[in-house]
């Protein structure tokens, strides 16, 4: 049974940088027919995904047009985890934020919210000084 552990700060000071861990149990951060995705939910958003990273050969990485500019999503397989930093945050970052997992048979994982297989339990994030 595959479960993702999620941990990181709650609270983040405009201008910083949020952090966000996810560990992996069942499975492998380096599995070819996974993605490893980060998401995130608020009020004025609604659900919005974020960005992927996922193994073929080698790593590739996808992110969202919003936050290209200010995101990275990094695998770490001696510690079979993949994390989120989101730089330069506003309290318009203040929302849930996810780590899930999407499967694929094909070498083009899909990354919608809506194709996700497994979630982690949610991490609240408030930006405020």
């Amino acid at each position: 049974q595959e479960q993702l552990q999620q941990s990181g700060p709650r609270l983040v000071k405009p201008s910083q940088t949020l952090s966000l861990t996810c560990a992996i149990s069942g499975d492998s951060v380096s599995r070819s027919s996974a993605a490893w995705n980060w998401i995130r939910q608020s009020p004025s958003r609604g659900l919005e995904w974020l960005g992927r990273t996922y193994y073929r050969s080698k790593w590739y990485y996808d992110y969202a047009v919003s936050v290209k500019s200010r995101i990275s999503i990094n695998p770490d397989t001696s510690k079979n985890q993949f994390s989120l930093q989101l730089d330069s945050v506003t309290p318009e970052d203040t929302a849930i934020y996810y780590c899930a997992i999407s499967y694929s048979s094909s070498s083009e994982a899909v990354y919608y919210y809506y194709a996700m297989d497994v979630w982690g339990q949610g991490t609240t994030v408030t930006v405020s000084s």
